[in-house]
């Protein structure tokens, strides 16, 4: 879908009597290593982006320049973010669900309606919908897509500074099979899933 559709996906809500439309998406559920991050995105009616889509359907290069642009022109953005300790504790669903909830509840202003990637809804007091490949159809859903792609890969690339064998720079946490061999090498860190690395460390 090119971002004229995308954005006719958005008309269609808020040509029906919705006044505020959030976009959700998270980046960062099957990696081995870091956070998973959420972003909340609204913009006005009439905002328009070239490129905007699925940030998984576009190179670093262009989801960094398109960061840039979402930020600059969105009305509003949160971001939500839950570390690899809470996800072991509660599990990847339910720390993607609340990074979800932390990045709408950082928003400064209060959706009418907030449409979430996937197929499942977390607490919110704004109405939720829940569509399945949203990113690839929604203008505000993939622009989140970008903004938590985006501030995640960043994250990761800090963090390989202090832990530069795993290669985080480039695998982003993913279980790359550099990635998995240098757990089986040097261990387990901090910084990684340990109720992802059962099948890895035995």
């Amino acid at each position: 879908m090119m971002s004229g559709l995308l954005k006719q996906f958005d008309l269609n809500y808020l040509n029906n009597g919705i006044k505020i439309l959030a976009g959700v998406d998270e980046a960062g559920r099957g990696p081995l290593a870091g956070p998973v991050v959420a972003a909340a995105v609204v913009f006005q009616r009439e905002t328009e982006i070239p490129k905007v889509k699925d940030s998984k359907k576009l190179s670093e290069k262009i989801r960094e320049r398109l960061f840039d642009e979402i930020i600059k022109n969105a009305i509003a953005y949160g971001i939500g973010i839950v570390y690899q300790n809470e996800i072991d504790e509660i599990n990847i669903l339910q720390a993607t669900l609340k990074a979800m909830h932390n990045a709408v509840n950082s928003l400064k202003i209060k959706p009418s309606l907030v449409l979430v990637d996937g197929n499942k809804k977390f607490e919110c007091e704004s109405k939720i919908e829940t569509i399945v490949k949203g990113d690839s159809k929604s203008f505000s859903v993939a622009a989140a897509s970008i903004i938590a792609k985006v501030t995640r890969d960043r994250i990761m690339q800090i963090l390989a500074l202090d832990y530069p064998e795993y290669n985080w720079h480039k695998n982003k946490g993913y279980g790359t099979s550099e990635h998995i061999e240098a757990i089986k090498k040097f261990g387990a860190t901090e910084i990684h899933r340990r109720s992802f690395l059962k099948n890895i460390l035995g």
